[in-house]
């Protein structure tokens, strides 16, 4: 079978799979769906991220081995570089923190699985905003709005108290706004654990979560994927509304 880069046809179109049972025929009343199935060795759409881009960009030779476990793992070593070296730069010229933990597996979530539900910048955005603002609530609830980080001052039982509603809180609101993203548990134990704490210290937190909203957007739709500008996509490719389920 020739490989990817021996068509000079070739485009980062993002693939259509059918969304009918596995095994059966695609017929002309057969659902289909932009969002290409999980491949490569290590599952995920990383592999369509990076083929899109080595195709876009002409690199014919890289992109006949997109789907190489050496290759995926340089160039998520190069994302990941690059994802964070931009807020820095921006943190470095701002003189304002625009670096934090959480920021790190959302990224991750971005070019590993950019269909998923979660690693919309609808669920991203909304996800992390529910955490900052569940662990300011709980820094409030215990008294610890003006108590130093956990991390220099111990752990007493109001910080054990604040850790616990700030994660249970995003975790119930994550769940009733229909927007799960896993990294925005970490969002609120960075906040309720002391180490981010004031208002303006969790705009500057926002604003590096649209900054990376931003970049995922341009990296993958650089890549030929579908990805959302806000919103997912439910199983047949039409936009999901929110408060939709996807379920029967």
């Amino acid at each position: 079978m020739p490989g990817p880069g021996d068509d000079p046809r070739l485009s980062p179109r993002p693939v259509k799979v059918s969304a009918t049972a596995e095994g059966a025929p695609a017929g002309p009343r057969a659902r289909v769906s932009d969002v290409p199935p999980p491949t490569g060795p290590i599952g995920g759409q990383l592999t369509h991220v990076l083929r899109g881009l080595l195709v876009r960009l002409r690199f014919t030779h890289l992109a006949e081995r997109y789907d190489s476990t050496v290759v995926l793992s340089i160039f998520s070593l190069v994302n990941g570089f690059i994802s964070i070296a931009l807020m820095a730069t921006v943190a470095l010229v701002s003189g304002q923190p625009f670096i934090f933990p959480s920021l790190g597996p959302t990224a991750f979530l971005f070019f590993y699985t950019p269909l998923a539900p979660a690693a919309s910048p609808r669920n991203a955005v909304i996800g992390h905003l529910i955490g900052a603002l569940a662990g300011w609530v709980s820094l409030a609830a215990f008294g610890l709005l003006h108590a130093g980080p956990a991390v220099g001052g111990g752990v007493t039982a109001a910080r054990v108290g604040a850790a616990a509603l700030s994660l249970g809180l995003t975790s119930g609101l994550m769940v009733l706004f229909r927007a799960p993203h896993p990294p925005a548990g970490a969002t609120t134990l960075i906040v309720s654990l002391g180490l981010l704490r004031t208002p303006p210290q969790l705009a500057i937190l926002m604003a590096a979560v649209i900054l990376l909203c931003v970049q995922a957007i341009a990296i993958n739709r650089l890549a030929g994927l579908p990805y959302p500008i806000w919103g997912g996509r439910d199983a047949d490719g039409r936009k999901r509304k929110v408060g939709s389920s996807s379920g029967p």
